[in-house]
This record gives structure tokens, sequence and C-alpha cells, in this order.
């Protein structure tokens, strides 16, 4: 398949299938989404089109609180770091395999900011005594 840019719904709903269809068959991470958290996927990945709507095309679907649900996981099994540096592997390896342009770079740096995000978070609740330095957000824009 050839890469093209992200402009629209449907390259949304392509890069969210395709990276989900990674992570359901996933070794490291497969598991939490399939025996952990039991995902119904015809209920999450709509969900998942209007958050990746929101950050790449400024689509104003998403309605939610993203945290939420992962401190709910999190109570079920602690969200290890290793599990977010997998997370991102899989979404920039789909990135890299469908789209290329502007927005996928920014699809890569919003993904790259939602796991620091999560990943100090979920630390924060599984290890209160650790360090509590903040991530940052863009560490690649450096200015």
């Amino acid at each position: 398949m050839e890469k093209r840019e992200i402009a629209n719904r449907n390259d949304i709903i392509l890069l969210v299938d395709s990276f989900y269809d990674k992570v359901k068959t996933d070794d490291v991470i497969g598991f939490i989404f399939n025996d952990v958290a039991k995902v119904d996927w015809p209920h999450h990945l709509p969900i998942m089109y209007n958050f990746w709507e929101g950050l790449l095309l400024d689509g104003g679907n998403y309605k939610g609180n993203v945290m939420d649900p992962h401190f709910k996981l999190n109570k079920l099994i602690p969200l290890e770091p290793a599990y977010f540096d997998r997370w991102l592997q899989l979404f920039e390896a789909t990135v890299a395999e469908n789209f290329t342009g502007e927005k996928a770079t920014l699809a890569v740096t919003r993904a790259r900011s939602v796991k620091g995000i999560m990943s100090f978070k979920m630390n924060q609740v599984n290890r209160p005594d650790s360090d509590k330095q903040i991530p940052l957000v863009n560490p690649g824009n450096k200015q």
C-alpha cells in the first residue's frame, strides 16, 4: 500500500484499526486488552477514532476522560513503563507503514506525549515514593 497523508476521518480509522490489529495479537500487551480489560472493540474503536481525530484533525467529537479508564485498569494490573513503551513502538510502526507527511509526524509526537503522560501518572500510583520528575511533553522539539 502506498503511504499517504493523514487527511480525514477515514485515514484516522485506518490508523486506529491497523494499530489495534497489532495490539490485539501482540505478545507484550495484547493480553492486557484481550484478557484483563476485555475490550469491547465495537464500542472502543469509535471512541479512539474520535480521540485521534481530535488530536490530529481538530475534530471535536471526543468526549471523555482519557485517564479514568486507565486508572481503573491499573487497579487490575499495574500498567508498567514497558507496556507503554511497547504501545508506542506499535503505534509508531503503524504510522510509518501507512502514512507520511506533517500529520504523520504529529501523530507520532502526540503518541509520544500520551505515552509519557500516562506512564508518568501510572508510575505515580504504582510507585508513590519514586522520582516525580515530570516528563518532557515533546523531547524532540529542542529550542
